[in-house]
């Protein structure tokens, strides 16, 4: 599944160059968050939906419907506003400060209660950042909740593809590419060849007549690639090179070839890495009810985030077309019921279980969160797929290693991926999809940001809660130094001691 939200101006302007977005994706929809313990928790509303409007944080604030978390503990994150107002995504200093901390750490620091952390912060950045907050970077939770949250309401409202998104977006895109004649201009297709694998470089050193370096990069040459069918190996010759890889591809790359070994850039790259994903889909032999098409769930194991999608909703809508994988899906429920994917982050202990005994496993969870409905129903069919490491992994420390969009050591290459350091302040698919637009505008020589759509400008209040913290910083540090001065003695810490 893939969503798409307020926020992702650049993807919905190159997806809609295939088919309109209402023909691509779902309408908006409540959400549900469940645990083991206590079923439903909270209910995600339509926010573009609610009135009166209210200002963003407020809202997600007021309108979200958490069943069972005392308002006592809701009140006890308002000091995060503090680090929401002090961070600042597109600035590099922000993520430094920020980034050596955990994000559990930081609620810690704030007064955010146990039990608010543990049933509303834990499970976003368990399905958001993929790892559990003792083990996120507070900048990267801070960076994805303010583009999803306190960037603008409406960004948390989310739209799911119809079908599997590989056939409905990205192998008609494919297509354009190959054609080399969107927009109505033509150009050179684009030769994709997905049966191949990189094994290797060759590097041009840069030198002077007298044998030492100049101020020039060095470059790379030529790419080696192993065809998988055949088992040829050849060498691409390289005008530009485009690193569009996670973490761990980038890390694992980097280990294999000793000529970007060279580069101390490239060696921090090892220090990248990635955590895991299993993504199952079952087919029961009955209709359930499933309230919720899309449902994020916490509590079922330890340090693993979970979520759950109601295929059969998403994918079915008679007045749009589908992919082939929703028309076999729809073929299936015909005679087996309920489609149901459940999918679990930072899944390493999950992946090594056989697939029985997955498929078991998803079958009690589901029993759990969906009761009597789904304890009736059988599976019939099953499919599981295994992503070792897949998804980048936002370690705290871990953005000293993370690479620019344009190398600093190798005057040819480029990184793209929502691993890569911008300025945009997006995140995710959207970041993922502006930095490639922004190696791709490097190569061209053009401006780096030229043709992206900004996020455009923040909520007045927003602004204006940036500009205190700042001012109540100035006071503070002026506030120490009397302090100390003074008496010798060292003042109490305060609240905002952190963002110092």
């Amino acid at each position: 599944n893939n969503n798409n939200n307020n926020n992702n101006n650049n993807n919905n302007k190159a997806t809609a160059t295939l088919k309109t977005l209402d023909d691509l994706l779902t309408d908006y929809a409540l959400q549900g968050q469940y645990s083991k313990q206590k079923g439903l928790e909270a209910i995600w509303p339509i926010y573009r939906q609610s009135h009166p409007r209210l200002p963003t944080g407020l809202a997600q604030a007021f309108y979200t419907k958490f069943l069972h978390l005392p308002l006592i503990d809701r009140l006890s994150a308002f000091p995060l506003v503090l680090a929401f107002s002090d961070f600042d995504d597109t600035n590099p200093t922000s993520w430094k400060k920020y980034d050596n901390l955990s994000f559990q750490d930081l609620c810690i620091k704030l007064g955010v209660s146990k039990r608010c952390y543990r049933e509303a912060f834990e499970p976003m950045v368990l399905t958001g950042l993929f790892a559990p907050g003792k083990e996120c970077s507070a900048a990267a939770a801070l960076g994805m909740a303010y583009f999803f949250v306190l960037r603008s309401q409406n960004s948390f409202d989310v739209r799911w593809c119809r079908g599997n998104i590989g056939e409905v977006i990205m192998d008609p895109w494919v297509e354009l590419l190959r054609a080399g004649h969107g927009d109505g201009v033509d150009r050179a297709g684009v030769d994709i060849r997905g049966d191949t694998k990189v094994v290797g470089f060759e590097t041009m050193k840069v030198e002077g007549s007298d044998g030492r370096r100049r101020g020039e990069k060095d470059k790379i040459s030529k790419v080696i690639c192993l065809n998988q069918i055949s088992g040829e190996e050849f060498a691409l010759e390289a005008d530009e090179v485009v690193f569009a890889v996670g973490a761990a591809a980038l890390n694992g790359i980097t280990r294999n070839s000793p000529q970007l070994c060279e580069y101390e850039e490239f060696r921090r790259f090892t220090n990248l890495r990635g955590t895991s994903v299993l993504a199952t889909r079952v087919y029961l032999d009955r209709k359930i009810k499933i309230p919720y098409s899309a449902n994020a769930c916490f509590g079922f194991d330890e340090g693993i985030g979970m979520t759950m999608f109601d295929i059969s909703t998403l994918h079915s809508n008679p007045n749009h077309n589908k992919s082939k994988q929703a028309d076999d899906d729809d073929d299936r429920q015909s005679t087996t019921g309920s489609i149901i994917e459940v999918d679990y982050y930072h899944a390493n202990p999950l992946l090594v279980q056989s697939d029985e005994a997955i498929i078991r496993k998803v079958k009690n969870d589901l029993d759990t969160i969906l009761g009597t409905s789904s304890q009736n129903a059988n599976i019939v069919d099953a499919a599981i797929v295994r992503l070792p490491n897949a998804v980048n992994w936002y370690f705290p420390g871990s953005h000293s290693s993370m690479p620019d969009v344009q190398s600093t050591s190798l005057s040819n290459v480029y990184f793209a991926g929502d691993l890569v350091k911008t300025n945009h302040g997006s995140w995710s698919q959207e970041k993922a999809f502006v930095t490639g637009m922004e190696a791709a505008n490097l190569i061209l020589r053009r401006r780096k940001d030229y043709g992206i759509i900004s996020l455009g400008e923040e909520e007045l209040h927003v602004e204006i809660g940036r500009k205190a913290v700042k001012l109540f910083k100035e006071l503070l540090l002026f506030g120490r130094q009397l302090n100390e001065d003074g008496n010798g003695a060292g003042a109490l810490p305060l609240l905002g001691d952190f963002l110092r």
